[in-house]
């Protein structure tokens, strides 16, 4: 028996019962694969789909799924740094925007730390159906401890993936800095989700991104 699995599974179903009392339309796959499989399933052909910057969505392979399939897709990577903004702005209009999280608590409530704000503002309100992937590493035990992933381990690991200037970035650890190039400017809590069922959150059982 793999006792492994047998565990992120009992971890991820739990979070899946605590996220759907609050509104979220949650559900668990054992691998990421089957995560992303379930994502596509909730898109019709031909919808516009978009995506904020997430390590998981492509580790997960939904990004390469999307890409040979028949839909409208608004890739943020096509755009010219001079239009990003605009783009950003635009993205509110997708049928679907996906995402992942810094971090899900297994009481139900979603941790995300950004720092153009682009993805948190698409979360809390935009598009009307979201997408949220994450994988089991995602999981905290309490809100406290989903904000600290955000805060302590999600947001170093990115000042690197964008080479940024900061101290985190330096160091390994929160500084809880102001300077130009922080990647904490907006950290959103969505503890509800409004209306019910515009969130769809899939936990995958394998760990994806940071």
């Amino acid at each position: 028996m793999n006792f492994q699995a047998s565990r992120n599974e009992l971890l991820g179903r739990t979070a899946v019962k605590n996220l759907n009392a609050r509104f979220f339309d949650a559900c668990y796959c054992a691998t990421a694969k089957e995560a992303a499989k379930k994502a596509l399933s909730y898109i019709p052909e031909s919808a516009s789909v978009t995506w904020g910057g997430s390590m998981s969505i492509a580790e997960a392979g939904l990004l390469t799924m999307l890409k040979e399939g028949n839909y409208r897709l608004w890739d943020r990577e096509a755009v010219p740094p001079e239009q990003k903004q605009e783009f950003y702005r635009q993205a509110f209009y997708a049928d679907f925007y996906l995402m992942s999280a810094n971090a899900v608590s297994v009481t139900g409530e979603i941790v995300n730390i950004d720092g153009t704000g682009n993805r948190v503002a698409a979360l809390a309100y935009g598009p009307k159906n979201i997408i949220v992937l994450a994988g089991i590493n995602k999981i905290t035990y309490t809100l406290t401890d989903a904000v600290s992933r955000a805060r302590q381990q999600a947001a170093p690991l990115n000042t690197q993936r964008f080479a940024l200037s900061t101290p985190c970035r330096q160091t390994g650890v929160c500084a809880d800095c102001t300077c130009p190039d922080s990647i904490c400017a907006q950290l959103l809590i969505t503890r509800l989700c409004r209306p019910k069922g515009r969130i769809k959150v899939i936990l995958a059982g394998e760990p994806l991104g940071f």
